[in-house]
């Protein structure tokens, strides 16, 4: 069977940011990390974990460490832990946390279960450009959306555009979710 869920940005609107995928059943939660991060276009530098809650929650679902705090919840290994085991009952919806310093929290919904015999994760389809990567979190995004909007010839979105990447004269567009980029996102997820 395979999983379909949406799994949205939470705090960022206008545009939203969101994709849907199809991920297998057997698939482990690190695999679901992986998949996150390439429909996100995020670059895996930092921690993540799955939570049921973004505060005081039973449990969370990571990689566990040494040097983690004495969580007062039961934590999960994500390389083991299998989403079957969390998504078979009455889990509907989980958040997934990204970056402990940007702290990128999403929310992702199954919203429905097919009986699709699959063994690779796919992106169907989506919306919006993710935050590039350390931009700040929430309110760093909605600053670089707001410079390339009301200055777009001044120095500072000129150094946006050098640490994004950009030409010179290249526009930064936050709706972008075309065909050509869930291509290469399917690509890229033939390898989890």
């Amino acid at each position: 069977m395979a999983y379909l869920f949406k799994i949205k940005l939470k705090g960022i609107t206008k545009p939203p940011i969101w994709r849907k995928v199809s991920v297998p059943e057997n698939f482990t939660f690190l695999q679901f990390h992986e998949v996150i991060q390439i429909v996100f276009g995020w670059c895996n530098y930092h921690l993540f974990e799955f939570r049921e809650k973004e505060y005081q929650g039973n449990f969370r679902i990571t990689i566990p460490s040494e040097d983690d705090f004495d969580f007062e919840t039961k934590t999960y290994d994500a390389s083991k832990t299998k989403l079957s085991g969390f998504f078979s009952g009455n889990m509907k919806k989980l958040l997934y946390i990204y970056d402990f310093g940007d702290d990128w929290i999403h929310e992702i919904t199954l919203e429905s279960v097919s009986e699709e015999k699959s063994n690779k994760a796919y992106c169907i389809s989506g919306k919006g450009t993710c935050p590039p990567e350390d931009c700040g979190g929430i309110y760093g995004y909605k600053h670089l959306k707001q410079v390339f909007q009301e200055m777009p010839e001044s120095e500072e979105v000129q150094e946006f555009r050098e640490w994004l990447g950009l030409d010179d004269d290249e526009d930064w567009n936050p709706n972008l979710f075309d065909a050509e980029e869930k291509k290469d996102i399917n690509e890229d997820l033939q390898n989890i």
